[in-house]
């Protein structure tokens, strides 16, 4: 899918910052995110992964807020990276109606219950906090579209698999894509769990 494909508002920011044209990762993966399919998409440092993931995220629920239930969910492995994810779609959702929020455990969950319920489009969450509060009924999960692991490989790192086996298995149906540097035997444990028949892009 090249940059032209994009909604309005993408358009806008892809000019402001100067990209000319798709990376290779790029124009190997947001094609096949677009088109729905289950991905595990690797490639290394600074090859484009996050824009990538903003880029799909945002045309996905066409830069529009609907109704108060995440559309998009970004598991990443803590706070730092939530928070550096955040600010990284704020700078493509200037001109959408997209709700982010970060959701990890150095804040108050009572705090975070209150301002989920409030209605969140994109919800950037830790594993561990995230099960927190799907088990405490704070999370809606019905509308969700996208389920995205960010930088997977610190899944095996931080024992997160089974915290984000029992998400899915709370979800009816969604795209699932799973982020990463390298495709290795700890990554293939997604497909025995809920990356069936997905495919694979990827770059070197």
């Amino acid at each position: 899918m090249p940059f032209k494909k994009l909604i309005e508002p993408l358009k806008e920011v892809i000019i402001h910052l100067g990209f000319e044209a798709p990376l290779p990762f790029q124009k190997k993966s947001l094609s096949k995110i677009k088109s729905g399919v289950n991905l595990f998409a690797i490639g290394p440092e600074n090859c484009g992964k996050t824009t990538t993931l903003i880029l799909s995220v945002i045309q996905k629920l066409k830069g529009e807020a609907f109704e108060d239930a995440p559309r998009a969910l970004i598991i990443v492995k803590n706070k730092q990276e939530a928070l550096k994810l955040q600010q990284a779609f704020n700078v493509f959702t200037n001109h959408t109606t997209l709700r982010v929020y970060c959701a990890y455990e150095e804040h108050s969950i009572d705090t975070q219950k209150d301002e989920i319920y409030v209605g969140v489009d994109i919800l950037i969450a830790t594993p561990k906090r995230l099960n927190k509060l799907f088990l405490l009924n704070s999370i809606n999960l019905s509308q969700l579209k996208l389920f995205i692991v960010e930088d997977a490989e610190f899944v095996a790192e931080t024992h997160s698999l089974q915290d984000i086996n029992r998400i899915h298995e709370s979800v009816d149906r969604c795209q699932y894509v799973i982020f990463a540097k390298h495709f290795d035997s700890k990554l293939k444990k997604f497909q025995d769990s809920f990356m069936y028949n997905a495919q694979l892009v990827e770059i070197k």
